[in-house]
């Protein structure tokens, strides 16, 4: 079956870094977007960043972009995400998630077919 399995989460301090991994297996990874999506205490589920199957182009949400990079690695069924300058709001459970190849015109909200079950990234002021 599916797995997407999180891990890097950890307490961090405000202007600190901290890096984020997802191992996918069960899938060909190298045909699927990726994205990572977090959900903060009493918020709804965001999407942070995304990278297509092909060619590896990244997208970010607005709060994250020149913050964050996501990255994957077809060989090791692994996309990471990079944070860095971290602020308390970007405390929440990150997610990650994987849908087999979309249109560039998709919306990274739409057709995620698979998701881990989170990893904690909590920021201190």
């Amino acid at each position: 079956q599916v797995q997407l399995a999180e891990s890097g989460g950890r307490l961090v301090q405000a202007g600190g870094s901290l890096r984020l991994s997802c191992v996918v297996s069960g899938l060909i990874f190298s045909d699927y977007d990726m994205a990572w999506f977090r959900q903060a205490p009493g918020k709804e589920r965001e999407f942070v960043a995304g990278i297509n199957w092909w060619p590896g182009r990244s997208y970010y949400t607005d709060s994250v972009r020149g913050r964050f990079r996501i990255s994957r690695d077809n060989a090791k069924n692994t996309v990471s995400l990079q944070m860095e300058s971290l602020r308390p709001e970007d405390t929440a459970v990150y997610y990650c998630a994987a849908r087999y190849r979309a249109s560039g015109s998709t919306a990274w909200e739409d057709g995620m077919a698979y998701w881990g079950k989170g990893t904690l990234v909590t920021v201190s002021s």
